[in-house]
């Protein structure tokens, strides 16, 4: 989601409410792009982030801080000069840009009332923060944009400021129906692309809500629209726009599964079927979103020499799996072989001498067969080579199928290695599917042998709407922790049927009764934290913990049960409160 017009008018709103009117108390420069203004008001603090980073630029209300630097940067210590105790009269958006200006009181040297002004641009990789006198001249920015970078604006001291004008794009407060069909339903291109193009403040996303709102399709061209759907587009496109003017925002967050997709700070009807998170505040929406697609991408990236190792393992059972899988199949012939020799042992006085075959009646299904001779030996002798043939494949077999079983158990393993490293939040998760891996021999321990690394993971902690404590495992060694240590007799188990998952126990009372509901939710926690979560439904078994058995010598997580219950359910834990 771009951090679009409407977004910064939704900021703005909070600031408005919150900050105006307020003192000043403490300005910090942690980064080099970055400042954190301390503003008391209404005997409250709040914390103001302000980033012009090029990447990820942002403003919002945040309650954490950051360190500063030992020395504070130029920039930073001449804003503690200036207003460093000064008063927050205003934050003004011009038209709907990403852009807010903060209109500050303070006294100078001499105790004289002044007036500054603090621009704060959020444009991608032009973002600034720029500190300008109250007739709009630069006095300083926390980067500095000469000529030789930008042939549209410098941004250096005692610069006259101004908002480059480089899209020509319509003012949404005051374009036109006839402006807004000429200018943007004129061109060539998507109804979705011709609005985000031609008026300032919308994003692809908030595009692409305006033409669903309106029932139709963003993909559209826009200069092949009928009368009606120009006329409807428009409407649809003022009333978003006197939500803004009235400052109805509804900020919220898409998520797919537990992944955070698109935020806005009007409610995004687009995506139907992903659930919606709704917030009091879009300081909130910022810090969480962002917060959660840094963790997200921060895990996946820890992640990725854990999955190559995996997926390298994988790769290579699986390859021998189908060797072993074609070995045993050639070994389903062994018993023509056994027969063919029985046949001779019984026939072979019939057998002229140097004959290429025998024709004999197979007694065990009362069929004429033709077995193949050697003409250079007897009829026993052929029949001896038949029975070498055959208990040469015998034995082939009996290894191979003591090889298959634990090929597929290694597979099984992996898979469910890889499920795990799907639902790690957290660093410390890696560093107990890194442990597992290492003793499983997949990837040689470092440093001095035998010494133990602290696990400071723990499984998912959820409450059922009935009071029942649920635990999911979060891997394999917290899979089998749950279901050989913290479960007892008739605790209940569960877990997805038929492929990799958690393991989740329900602890219950002595009886081990619990309502249907539990039943279902724990179910539905099973499905979701499986291999098969996409799935429409999932089938999961369900039995007692007394039930459950541990083969000797098998891997973490693996149990065998042969009492069981089934539910087939859907992956929604929507609504199932977790603790931790």
């Amino acid at each position: 989601m771009a951090f679009d017009g409407i977004t910064i008018a939704a900021v703005r709103a909070e600031l408005e409410n919150k900050i105006v009117g307020g003192k000043i108390n403490k300005i910090a420069q942690p980064e080099a792009d970055e400042l954190i203004l301390t503003v008391k008001n209404n005997r409250t603090q709040y914390r103001l982030l302000l980033s012009a980073n090029a990447s990820l630029p942002l403003i919002y209300l945040t309650e954490s801080n950051k360190l500063s630097p030992m020395t504070a940067p130029n920039f930073c210590m001449l804003l503690r000069k200036h207003i460093g105790s000064g008063k927050i009269l205003s934050v003004t958006q011009p038209s709907l840009e990403r852009v807010l200006v903060f209109d500050i009181e303070h006294l100078n040297e001499l105790g004289d009332i002044c007036r500054k002004k603090l621009m704060v641009e959020i444009m991608g990789k032009h973002s600034n923060i720029i500190f300008c006198s109250e007739d709009d001249r630069i006095i300083d920015s926390i980067k500095h944009v000469s000529a030789n970078m930008s042939s549209v604006r410098e941004v250096l001291p005692g610069r006259a400021y101004f908002i480059p004008e480089t899209q020509n794009k319509k003012n949404p407060y005051t374009i036109s129906e006839t402006e807004f069909k000429q200018s943007v339903l004129s061109k060539p291109m998507s109804c979705a692309k011709a609005l985000y193009t031609s008026i300032t403040g919308l994003s692809p996303v908030m595009g692409e809500e305006i033409c669903y709102r309106a029932k139709i399709e963003g993909g559209l061209p826009a200069d092949a629209l009928d009368e009606i759907s120009r006329e409807h587009l428009y409407h649809t496109f003022m009333r978003l726009m006197e939500d803004v003017s009235q400052k109805e925002f509804r900020p919220n967050i898409i998520y797919e599964e537990q992944e955070p997709v698109e935020y806005a700070a009007l409610q995004l009807t687009q995506y139907g079927d992903f659930k919606s998170q709704g917030f009091d505040s879009i300081s909130q929406v910022l810090e969480q979103y962002y917060a959660m697609k840094n963790r997200i991408s921060r895990i996946r990236q820890k992640s990725v020499d854990l999955r190559k190792v995996v997926t390298t393992a994988l790769e290579r059972n699986v390859k021998k799996l189908n060797i072993q899988e074609k070995q045993m199949a050639d070994t389903k012939k062994k018993d023509k072989y056994r027969i063919y020799g029985e046949l001779l042992n019984t026939y072979g006085y019939e057998t002229e001498q140097g004959a290429k075959s025998l024709e004999a009646l197979n007694y065990y299904t009362g069929e004429l067969i033709t077995i193949p001779l050697d003409e250079t030996l007897n009829p026993s002798e052929n029949a001896k080579k038949y029975f070498e043939r055959y208990n040469k494949l015998k034995r082939t077999a009996e290894a191979l199928d003591v090889q298959l079983g634990e090929t597929r158990e290694e597979i099984s393993h992996l898979e469910s290695v890889r499920t795990s490293l799907d639902i790690a939040l957290e660093e410390e998760d890696l560093v107990q599917i890194k442990e597992e891996l290492v003793s499983n021999g997949y990837i040689r321990r470092k440093g001095p042998a035998g010494k133990r690394v602290k696990i400071t993971s723990r499984p998912f902690h959820y409450i059922s709407s009935d009071g029942y404590d649920i635990y999911v495992g979060k891997n394999n060694i917290q899979n089998e922790e749950l279901s050989f240590k913290l479960a007892t007799g008739n605790d209940w188990w569960f877990h997805a049927k038929g492929c990799p998952g958690s393991h989740v126990i329900v602890k219950c009372g002595p009886d081990g009764e619990m309502p249907d509901r539990t039943f279902e939710e724990a179910g539905r926690l099973a499905a979701y934290y499986s291999g098969n979560k996409t799935a429409p439904k999932v089938e999961i078994d369900y039995t007692q913990k007394k039930n459950l058995r541990k083969p000797g010598g098998s891997k973490p997580g693996f149990v065998v049960y042969y009492t069981n219950y089934s539910l087939h359910i859907e992956p929604d834990i929507t609504g199932i409160r977790q603790i931790n």
